[in-house]
């Protein structure tokens, strides 16, 4: 067993976990943050997107051990309080989801995208950058147009992730 410490949406935390202990499994089973889907375990799938120190990172590959110091924010720390993020507010509003497993991971990479990319997406750049992020159940036509609106959103309200 080892020891553990790092921010997670703003909360300093620590824990004696196993060594072997994934950052989704560090979320989901010690924090009960299950916001942080885990899809396949092969890193494919993207639903298990958070940011760490902030860029994006697929949780599924990550030991929580090696995180050790970090921040690290999931979905449950974008909103403030009760205010949704824009990209939250923006994937509501352009019905970017459908049975809703996919979202958190396709939300933070979407933050990610504007964080890295700037506002100004077109829709070639936004599939491209979603890639490693998979719906099952929508054709990604209302998430690309939510991506659009919620990067048009955090750029007018200048709010990023972290």
């Amino acid at each position: 067993m080892a020891s553990v410490t790092m921010t997670v949406n703003g909360k300093t935390v620590t824990a004696t976990i196993d060594p072997r202990t994934l950052l989704s499994t560090f979320l989901r089973e010690h924090l009960r943050l299950t916001g942080t889907h885990v899809g396949c375990d092969t890193s494919q799938c993207g639903a298990c997107v958070v940011h760490v120190d902030g860029k994006a990172i697929k949780s599924c590959t990550a030991l929580a051990l090696s995180l050790d110091g970090a921040q690290v924010t999931t979905i449950e720390g974008l909103a403030h309080g009760e205010k949704l993020h824009p990209m939250q507010e923006a994937f509501r509003e352009h019905h970017g989801l459908q049975c809703g497993f996919c979202t958190p991971g396709m939300i933070m990479s979407a933050v990610d995208i504007v964080n890295r990319k700037g506002a100004m997406l077109d829709e070639h750049t936004i599939r491209e950058e979603l890639e490693g992020n998979i719906c099952r159940c929508t054709g990604y036509h209302n998430i690309v147009k939510a991506v659009a609106a919620g990067a048009q959103a955090m750029a007018a309200t200048k709010v990023a992730a972290e």
